[in-house]
């Protein structure tokens, strides 16, 4: 009894036990009374089981966090050099007629569409195997999706496409189409975030980064059928605007959860970060819920009404 009183004994085994799943081979350890069940979550995810290419074990994350640290508040810079290249070329193109770009349009949505869907899969995969074996709070609280062979390369790639992506207002600018705030605050907000949070390696971005290139497969698949010429079921667009929506509520919720376990040592935020980004989130739900009723549900002919006056 005296013992008992000086320690806890904690088994562990491929799965622990506290709130992660059953306890299966059991080795157990004595952690002292001082030591939190709270720090049974620093285990480190076995994922091994995972298969990791050479070009993602090579990467160099730790180089990638000194870079981002160094270098994130360029995010200012890009964004108001973005934002005055669309008001400016608005007005460049408001007495020219529109260009055909179509076949650039199909390649540049393709690439994009490629490349998300490979990121979807790989940032799919590790989540995946993280919750069946650690859970929902380890899915949520694990920084380990920053260095994890499998997803180190695509975290950083995540960020750094957010730049790149910048370029769909183009097409929309020099073909001379509507232009909603959605769009472009969208592009602004999600560049000034992930680089941002990239630097602090905060927890939930593996489920942020995750369901954004989900959403993306999709989204620029979308566009390149279009661009391509072919006719995409209604119902195509519908859904991934859905998705959309969807994926801003789990945001809200992922972070919601980030706020409530942001105390524990194994799930690393700061309150400003959790603030920030469930503004931002909240405010995506908010526009992309009222454009989908817009554009899928509105009667048509208040639209045409509401655009005449």
């Amino acid at each position: 009894m005296y013992c008992l009183r000086l320690s806890k004994i904690y088994c562990l085994g491929k799965q622990l036990s506290s709130g992660f799943g059953a306890v299966t081979s059991p080795v157990c350890s004595v952690l002292p009374l001082s030591a939190s069940p709270r720090l049974l979550g620093r285990q480190k995810m076995n994922d091994s089981e995972l298969i990791s290419y050479d070009f993602e074990r090579r990467f160099d994350q730790q180089r990638a966090f000194e870079w981002m640290q160094e270098n994130w508040r360029s995010s200012f810079m890009l964004c108001g050099l973005y934002a005055a290249l669309v008001f400016g070329g608005q007005h460049f193109m408001r007495e020219r007629p529109k260009l055909n770009l179509r076949r650039p349009l199909m390649l540049w949505s393709l690439s994009l569409a490629i490349f998300s869907i490979i990121g979807a899969v790989r940032t799919g995969t590790y989540m995946l195997h993280v919750l069946l074996n650690g859970g929902f709070r380890q899915s949520v609280c694990d920084s380990s999706f920053y260095k994890a062979p499998v997803t180190k390369f695509w975290a950083y790639a995540f960020a750094l496409s957010k730049v790149p992506e910048l370029g769909d207002t183009m097409f929309i600018i020099l073909r001379k189409q509507r232009l909603i705030f959605l769009h472009w605050y969208h592009h602004i907000t999600v560049l000034l975030y992930s680089w941002y949070t990239y630097k602090d390696q905060v927890a939930g971005a593996g489920w942020f980064m995750t369901m954004n290139y989900t959403v993306h497969s999709l989204m620029y698949s979308y566009y390149a059928a279009r661009a391509a010429g072919l006719r995409v079921p209604r119902i195509c667009a519908m859904t991934i605007t859905a998705a959309q929506i969807l994926q801003m509520a789990m945001g809200l919720v992922v972070l919601a959860y980030v706020y409530s376990w942001m105390d524990m040592a194994h799930c690393f935020s700061h309150v400003d970060k959790v603030v920030w980004c469930t503004i931002m989130y909240l405010s995506y739900l908010l526009l992309f819920a009222s454009f989908f009723y817009n554009t899928y549900l509105k009667d048509p002919a208040e639209v045409k009404a509401s655009k005449a006056e």
